[in-house]
């Protein structure tokens, strides 16, 4: 039962908004120690585990290659293409990457999106360009919105879409788990296909809610019209 205050070290540090990597490196040790690990036992796993993991350090790679792409025009390139699509809007656009992300990850090209390497180069300019062509000036609340929405839709895509693939970890995970906890025979291929419904609502769901951002954005820029013309009447008369 102490192991578990570990999850409370989580707990209280992100509450206290602590650096993540630092709480739970802390969290991991203080698991350890609770568990009668050494020093030697802990230093061991921390090894292994990055050892096992360095794929997740290529972000040090990726990241300068976005940067470079954006500095050389893509964010620019990808607002004069949606400029060309008169019937594309944000909310249209967003469904249509959503519905990319789910297909791709369901056949387990979970890589080729992502908010870092997709979203913030290429998906939320495009979406932000289709909202500019329809409202012309974009308040900072609608800017924050499309952000959301862009992020989201690759989010909620690659999470219900990865587990309809049968090579996924999380599908492996589940399947040893079962087998190891309770010797029960699990198919990764049975997760899969009941993965599937799951899917299908999810794609239904959220892509009805990001066809609607559209109204959202009409009843936002709505406001801000509104605004800007109290504000110029006020100012008129305070002339006057």
């Amino acid at each position: 039962m102490f192991v578990l205050i570990g999850v409370a070290v989580v707990i209280v540090g992100f509450a206290l908004r602590v650096n993540a990597l630092l709480v739970v490196t802390v969290a991991g040790i203080v698991t350890a120690l609770i568990g009668g690990i050494g020093p030697v036992g802990i230093l061991d796993a921390f090894g292994n585990g990055f050892a096992s993991s360095r794929s997740v350090t290529t972000f040090a790679l990726v990241l300068p290659v976005i940067g470079l792409i954006e500095r050389y025009g893509l964010q620019v390139q990808a607002k004069r293409l949606i400029a060309k699509l008169d019937r594309l809007t944000t909310g249209r656009l967003l469904a249509a990457y959503l519905a990319v992300r789910q297909v791709t990850a369901a056949v387990g090209l979970m890589s080729i999106g992502g908010p870092a390497q997709t979203v913030r180069p290429l998906v939320y300019p495009m979406a932000e360009g289709a909202a500019t062509k329809r409202y012309g000036t974009l308040s900072e609340r609608m800017r924050e919105k499309v952000k959301g929405f862009s992020a989201s839709s690759d989010t909620v895509g690659v999470f219900f879409g990865e587990d309809i693939f049968v090579a996924v970890g999380s599908i492996l995970l589940i399947t040893t788990f079962v087998d190891t906890s309770y010797h029960l025979t699990l198919e990764p291929i049975n997760l899969a296909l009941w993965a599937i419904p799951t899917g299908v609502a999810a794609l239904l769901i959220h892509g009805t809610r990001l066809l609607l951002l559209d109204r959202r954005l009409d009843r936002m820029a709505a406001d801000l019209a509104k605004s800007a013309g109290s504000g110029a009447r006020a100012t008129t008369g305070g002339a006057a």
